[in-house]
C-alpha cells in the first residue's frame, strides 16, 4: 500500500497563525472542522509565505483528524 492512499485531502482557510510554523485551518468539507497544520517541505524550501485568510489544500491523517500538513496555497 502506498503512503498516498491513506491520506485525506481537504481544502480550507487559515484563520490563525500559532507560531513555530503552525497554522490553524478551518476546513470546508466537514463544515467548520478545525485542525492544526504545518507547511509541507516544498512550501518551506521555496519560501512561500502563508498568511491568515489564505485558501490552502491540506492533507490529513486518518488516525488524527486534528493535525495535518499544508500542501498547496491557492491563488
Amino acid at each position: 500500500m502506498s503512503k498516498k492512499a491513506d491520506v485525506i485531502e481537504a481544502r480550507g482557510t487559515i484563520y490563525k497563525e500559532s507560531g513555530n510554523g503552525y497554522f490553524n485551518v478551518e476546513l470546508d468539507d466537514p463544515l467548520e472542522h478545525k485542525c492544526l497544520c504545518r507547511a509541507s517541505g516544498k512550501l518551506i524550501t521555496r519560501k512561500i509565505q502563508l498568511l491568515v485568510g489564505d485558501r490552502v489544500a491540506v492533507e490529513l491523517s486518518p488516525y488524527d483528524l486534528g493535525r495535518g500538513r499544508i500542501t498547496l496555497r491557492e491563488k
